[in-house]
């Protein structure tokens, strides 16, 4: 397993870390537990050390679902992530409060990662406004907290001021082949390796959309080399990248797991000819792509009962491969649940990492796909 020095911090962790947001679930939506298990269980005997959660992630199972699961590893084994869903804070003594609970929820004495979570100017006001770093330092003091950093979206400008603002000792942000200019984007990549800040990467394949690609962006990849997976390429990419320390995969299937342990078991940075063909991929599918949204659901719930992510998928995918099954999959959807649904109330864009005009996407969705 491919494993990366956090340099200021003196912490080695794998390069492949387990995101625990988007495990396998039953018909009724919550955990399959028994086969999400057998994945972590599968990643951590294979050199998987870096696990992260956070307080709403299957609507909320996640962490008390992966606090049992770790409680069959020694705790050196591996470094826990969670964060505190700073949209939750409402005073100082919120952030104590929250965070206690978490540690309840995951039946763990500390965190060694612990993130202010989807941080963009708005949240960051709040971080200031209710002195959160303070009780964070002070949970640090207690050894209840070994390190303190935040995740991200929203403009460059906001996070070069959120970094240099203190001395953090991580940061996460969404880093793949076709969004290095969003958000913090390569900028933020060159800020962060100037100033010697450790970066843990979120969404590498982009939700899972790298990962499955039409047929004529496909052979681009096969054509150079038929034996390496679409996800692999995203995961190297983004390892090829200065002071990227953790790649965290939001693994739903063991065959997922698989793939992503073969890839960093056996692991080399792209060449320069490998990133020419990343190069000629992602200009193809930013001149298809519609919208940004990676399918992470904090839009949801939606409180008329849209199914934005899926709305977005069947939109996107359609102009990326050309075929009308996503119209029908469309047609097949509820009605309350289609974008026609849309009441317009806002809420959803108020919680959107993307920064998606969620309700004038909807229009064109219903636009597109009742055709």
């Amino acid at each position: 397993m491919e494993k990366r020095l956090m340099e200021n911090l003196g912490i080695t962790n794998s390069l492949l870390g387990f995101g625990c947001m988007r495990f396998p679930t039953n018909d009724d939506g919550s955990i399959n537990e028994k086969e999400a298990e057998k994945m972590i269980d599968t990643a951590i005997k294979n050199g998987v050390t870096y696990i992260d959660t956070a307080y709403p992630y299957h609507n909320g199972d996640s962490e008390p679902f992966i606090g049992r699961v770790l409680n069959k590893y020694d705790r050196n084994q591996y470094t826990l992530a969670t964060k505190l869903p700073i949209w939750n804070v409402n005073s100082q003594e919120d952030v104590r409060k929250i965070f206690e609970e978490q540690l309840q929820r995951l039946d763990k004495n500390y965190v060694d990662f612990y993130l202010i979570h989807a941080l963009d100017k708005d949240r960051w006001q709040k971080v200031l406004d209710y002195h959160v770093l303070d009780v964070c330092e002070e949970l640090r003091n207690e050894g209840k907290i070994k390190y303190i950093g935040f995740s991200f979206h929203d403009e460059y400008e906001v996070f070069e001021n959120i970094i240099t603002s203190y001395s953090w000792d991580f940061c996460q942000l969404q880093i793949n082949y076709m969004d290095m200019h969003i958000q913090a984007g390569q900028r933020g990549i060159d800020l962060l390796t100037k100033l010697g800040i450790p970066l843990v990467v979120m969404e590498p394949i982009k939700g899972g959309s790298l990962a499955n690609l039409p047929d004529d962006v496909t052979k681009m990849f096969k054509d150079y080399d038929d034996s390496k997976s679409l996800a692999s390429w995203a995961l190297r990419y983004v390892g090829t990248l200065p002071c990227v320390k953790v790649i965290l995969s939001g693994m739903s299937t063991l065959d997922q797991v698989q793939d992503n342990l073969d890839t960093f078991n056996h692991y080399t940075n792209l060449n320069d000819d490998e990133l020419k063909v990343i190069e000629r991929v992602a200009d193809t599918l930013h001149k298809r792509t519609q919208n940004g949204c990676t399918g992470c659901s904090y839009c949801m719930p939606c409180p008329f009962g849209v199914d934005i992510p899926t709305n977005f998928k069947y939109w996107n995918n359609y102009y990326i491969y050309g075929e009308d099954k996503f119209k029908d999959r469309y047609a097949s959807m509820k009605d309350d649940a289609k974008a026609s649904h849309c009441q317009k109330c806002g809420k959803c864009e108020r919680m959107c990492p993307q920064h998606i005009s969620i309700r004038d996407d909807l229009v064109r969705v219903n636009q597109d796909l009742s055709k």
